[in-house]
């Protein structure tokens, strides 16, 4: 059994910060096993980010706050409160704009090893 909190995730370099824009508490990482990634996310109110996951398929439960999510492809904009989910099954390019403070519970499928950054389009690739 993993059992996890956020104070052993900073002390343990598990945990990924720019502040006042993002956090990123990567709770399930590839090398514990399990064949995902779970994360608690949190974007700052205003903020925006465009990114689309090519190598990887990513699912995102709104755990507070609002936010608008765009398809970039179809220009379909969905808007998003506690309680909706978003998947990007067909690796879709998407725009994310939080509307107020916004936290996220993500799984990544494959699994991250934490160690990714995006890169100009916005993907992480395969490590």
């Amino acid at each position: 059994m993993i059992v996890r909190n956020l104070d052993e995730l900073k002390s343990s370099g598990r945990y990924a910060e720019k502040e006042g824009v993002w956090t990123s508490a990567r709770y399930l990482l590839k090398d514990d096993g399990v064949g995902f990634t779970l994360t608690q996310t949190t974007l700052a109110a205003g903020q925006e980010l465009e990114m689309e996951y090519k190598n990887h398929i990513e699912a995102n439960l709104v755990i507070e706050g609002e936010a608008i999510v765009r398809d970039i492809a179809t220009g379909k904009e969905f808007r998003l409160m506690p309680g909706s989910m978003y998947t990007l099954d067909k690796h879709d390019r998407h725009h994310m704009r939080a509307v107020t403070d916004l936290r996220l519970v993500c799984v990544f499928t494959p699994a991250l090893t934490g160690q990714e950054t995006h890169d100009a389009e916005g993907s992480y690739p395969l490590l």
